[in-house]
């Protein structure tokens, strides 16, 4: 056999031995990157889908972002590349979506709820919204969703002592009670959740009255939409709504 022939007959048999399904190396430089900006809320949830998503979709790196929705939304707004948004609030993506940096419909896939959190024994022996008054406590700014929620919550109980600390986002908030600069501070269920034995729960009064519903979108201009897509399926699908209930948010329907 001379050495053409040769050469040939091995190229031949390596690429049978491909197509069979022999072991294919996915190096970075194959792999495109997925850039889903989400509200901090969703932060163990979506990390914990990036697995799912990565192992189903080997060729996709994603590369989660996570901020106060305003903030993500804001970012866009100026010119930010990404490919998904995941807002905390309905509110934050009709900004989103009347700036003109999303495309497609936008599909609510989970809801949050409010609640009180102490650190971890309760020190100040925080029982309800009331006992905020003679405390120190934190809460998001304003013009996060966590903000509002907050201000709608307190309006609901008649409440109107001033927070200690406004922090950008939900897990500021969350920083601020885990590190004991706080007595108490409101955040998400699902945050709450997250931080395990790091916190104590107290219910907040009226809290599920104050339900945020998280939507999420393609970004206009993405060059992934078809990826992100399929991220948005697999968010909305059942094994992503477990994950999502897993990590304390409720369904989108209520």
């Amino acid at each position: 056999m001379n050495k053409l022939a040769a050469t040939v007959l091995a190229l031949t048999i390596t690429g049978s031995l491909a197509a069979c399904g022999s072991t294919v190396t996915i190096t970075d430089q194959d792999r495109r990157i997925l850039k889903v900006l989400a509200a901090s809320s969703l932060t163990e949830a979506f990390t914990a889908l990036e697995k799912t998503y990565e192992a189903d979709n080997p060729r996709v790196d994603v590369q989660l972002s996570f901020d106060s929705s305003a903030i993500l939304v804001e970012q866009l707004v100026q010119g930010n590349e990404a490919d998904v948004l995941a807002t905390a609030d309905l509110k934050s993506m009709a900004k989103a979506k009347e700036a003109g940096v999303t495309t497609g419909y936008v599909v609510p896939f989970a809801t949050n709820t409010l609640t009180i959190v102490t650190p971890k024994g309760n020190p100040a022996r925080i029982t309800g919204i009331a006992d905020l008054a003679d405390a120190t406590f934190a809460v998001c700014l304003p013009a996060a969703p966590c903000g509002d929620a907050t201000a709608k919550l307190f309006a609901l109980a008649n409440f109107t002592a001033k927070a200690t600390t406004e922090e950008e986002n939900i897990k500021g908030v969350l920083t601020k009670v885990t590190a004991g600069e706080v007595d108490a501070g409101l955040v998400y269920v699902s945050d709450a959740k997250a931080a395990g034995a790091k916190v104590e729960i107290v219910a907040a009064q009226n809290s599920a009255e104050v339900v945020n519903v998280d939507p999420i979108v393609v970004v206009k201009g993405s060059q992934k939409a078809r990826a992100a897509e399929d991220w948005i399926e697999l968010v909305t699908s059942p094994d992503g709504q477990k994950v999502l209930a897993s990590y304390g948010f409720g369904p989108a329907g209520g």
